[in-house]
């Protein structure tokens, strides 16, 4: 499965940058594949993996301040892997063909 997923702090005057980065590093030093740009990170893994990096994530998060935004977007696909470049390589292939 792939998520993709946003977690910010609400309600603290701390930078969201540092609780931002706290969360990518989970997500980092999990070891799935993963990709992140300038609105959300996406993971590729099995349900409980991915989702239990979400949920450490958040809580990282969560320790920046009392409340915390989850945004969570998931492609649930049983026996696909490789999707996270899959995707992005057939769209790109059909742009190249013109």
């Amino acid at each position: 499965m792939l998520v993709a997923f946003s977690v910010a702090p609400l309600g603290t005057s701390e930078s969201v940058a540092d609780a931002v980065a706290d969360a990518v590093r989970i997500v980092r030093e999990s070891g799935l594949p993963n990709r992140t740009d300038a609105m959300f990170t996406t993971i590729e893994g099995e349900w409980d993996e991915v989702m239990d990096v979400v949920r450490r994530a958040t809580e990282a998060v969560g320790a920046h301040a009392g409340r915390v935004s989850l945004v969570l977007k998931a492609d649930i696909r049983p026996g696909h892997t490789g999707e996270l470049d899959g995707k992005v390589a057939r769209v790109e292939a059909r742009l190249a063909e013109g």
